[in-house]
């Protein structure tokens, strides 16, 4: 559809997701393994949180690489070549170049036709990259787009604060999208939300300080605290505030809970995971989780869990997921999405 379409009153095209893909560490830290570094154990963790491992990128290992091995196998589950992408949009709060990962991404798939650029919302942050990506493809301005999920905050954790460590792990995943007719729209609807008030609640900030630089001034060096995390204020926000965003979104689309196939959250802690689950009425058997393998890996996590789901033969064509990213900002998001990609692919 033409930009002229749009501007003469046509309706949007509508988005399909056509393929899925995720790349993971090779190395794989169990809680038993961190018991030997924190005072911690696999007990603890796992009934606190529901996490047993976690994926951590070792030597040799950079997060681009792990993003690019996701998007080409998302592009190939969808039948797709590389050149034929417009878009590499990648969601990551932990590049490799501050100054963007995008790029480096686009290079490693081969997709020499896109535009490549990184979108920042941490734990929201793939949603976020959805819905932008879709806009793109709704006004005709591109055809296809892969949208990357990548995080490695093993870089940004305290390995000593029992706390935080335990939850964050490493990984990549992508979804392969693309315009099609309107009646054939996939992406059914999605609300997106911010509160920068509560933001200290979930934080990797700036480290403060300052130095001299010459007579009469200073300057701020660079580099980041590790993650800060009030633990029981992001619960209540999770548990809270994602179950109303989902339900708003159901209203507004006219669509039941019942009607849902199964719900794709991030996966941050199984029992938010659980009682956001229990909110909404949707049975726990169709609330989707590999928390307890990969722990938390952020922008990662919602299409991780879509490619495994997929791949096993758990989401089929035609199944309607109901999904939702929260986390730092404080930032939420909701979106109702159908499959219309290929089924159960071996990896």
């Amino acid at each position: 559809m033409s930009l002229g379409a749009i501007k003469s009153g046509l309706p949007l095209a509508g988005v399909a997701l056509r393929g899925c893909g995720s790349a993971l560490p090779s190395q794989s830290l169990s809680n038993d393994q961190l018991s030997g570094r924190v005072d911690t154990s696999d007990e603890w963790i796992r009934s606190r949180t529901g996490i047993r491992r976690r994926r951590v990128l070792g030597a040799g290992e950079p997060l681009q690489g792990l993003a690019a091995a996701a998007g080409r196998a998302a592009i190939a589950h969808a039948g797709w070549s590389a050149d034929s992408l417009d878009l590499v949009l990648v969601a990551t709060s932990s590049p490799d170049d501050l100054f963007g990962m995008a790029p480096a991404v686009q290079a490693g798939i081969g997709a020499d036709r896109a535009v490549a650029f990184d979108l920042t919302a941490a734990c929201s942050g793939f949603l976020f990259a959805l819905v932008t990506a879709a806009q793109y493809l709704r006004s005709g301005a591109m055809r296809r787009a892969l949208v990357v999920g990548a995080d490695q905050l093993s870089s940004w954790v305290d390995w000593d604060d029992r706390r935080t460590c335990v939850l964050f792990g490493d990984g990549a995943a992508a979804i392969a999208i693309e315009a099609c007719e309107p009646e054939q729209d996939g992406l059914c609807g999605f609300r997106m939300r911010s509160d920068g008030r509560r933001g200290a609640v979930l934080q990797l900030p700036r480290q403060s300080g300052d130095e001299p630089l010459v007579a009469g001034a200073r300057w701020q060096p660079g580099g980041f605290s590790p993650i800060h995390m009030n633990g029981q204020e992001v619960y209540k926000f999770a548990v809270r505030d994602v179950p109303a965003l989902l339900r708003e979104l159901l209203e507004e689309t006219g669509t039941d809970a019942a009607s849902v196939d199964w719900l794709v959250l991030h996966q941050a802690n199984q029992r938010i995971l659980d009682a956001v689950a229990e909110r909404l009425g949707i049975p726990t058997d169709r609330a989707l989780s590999n928390l307890a393998e990969y722990g938390n890996t952020s922008a990662a996590t919602i299409p991780l869990m879509l490619d495994e789901a997929v791949r096993d033969g758990r989401i089929r064509s035609g199944h309607l997921i109901a999904s939702a990213g929260f986390g730092a900002g404080l930032s939420w998001g909701a979106a109702l999405m159908r499959w219309q990609g290929p089924g159960n692919v071996p990896a």
